[in-house]
């Protein structure tokens, strides 16, 4: 997983529930394709097939909130999103999307200062958002060391392996 993203923005307001993130009627599915082609069916049909691989989704407060089920960040990422930047995440979301390795940073100000479509570039390592068209420069809290590692390996399975790999 590099660790600076570039991409658009896809603007997202408070309280965006993982229902919206991935209906209902398609958790009987587990293939993340699939699952990224429904990502916010219903809340923004298309959008799967608008999004260019790391693209960006930044958003208020509380994203992620409702049902605990992994296949919300699951679809995020497998739709092309390659992190995500709100105010605040629900608790169980901020740990399914790390372990399924999507980045996901905090900023009190992103979701205020960023407009829908614009391009920007993000360094996960220094927690900086540089917004391209007049050099706006954002910090976010970095993600901690060991959230990145996983990150790196591409999700908590990819980490565990790993580590018994190199233990051996």
């Amino acid at each position: 997983m590099q660790m600076k993203i570039k991409g658009k923005v896809w603007l997202f307001e408070d309280n965006v529930d993982t229902d919206m993130i991935i209906p209902a009627r398609f958790l009987n599915m587990s293939d993340e394709h699939v699952l990224g082609k429904k990502c916010f069916a219903d809340k923004r049909p298309g959008f799967s097939s608008r999004v260019a691989r790391g693209d960006v989704l930044v958003a208020g407060s509380n994203f992620g909130c409702g049902s605990s089920r992994e296949h919300a960040p699951l679809a995020i990422k497998a739709a092309g999103i390659g992190a995500i930047v709100a105010k605040s995440f629900a608790r169980i979301f901020y740990r399914n999307a790390f372990n399924v390795g999507l980045p996901l940073l905090e900023s009190d100000r992103a979701a205020d200062l960023l407009e829908e479509a614009d391009e920007i570039s993000v360094d996960l390592e220094s927690g900086e958002i540089l917004k391209i068209r007049d050099a706006l420069k954002l910090k976010t809290r970095p993600i901690p060391d060991f959230m990145r590692q996983i990150i790196e390996m591409g999700g908590l399975t990819g980490y565990t392996i790993n580590k018994e790999l190199t233990a051996s």
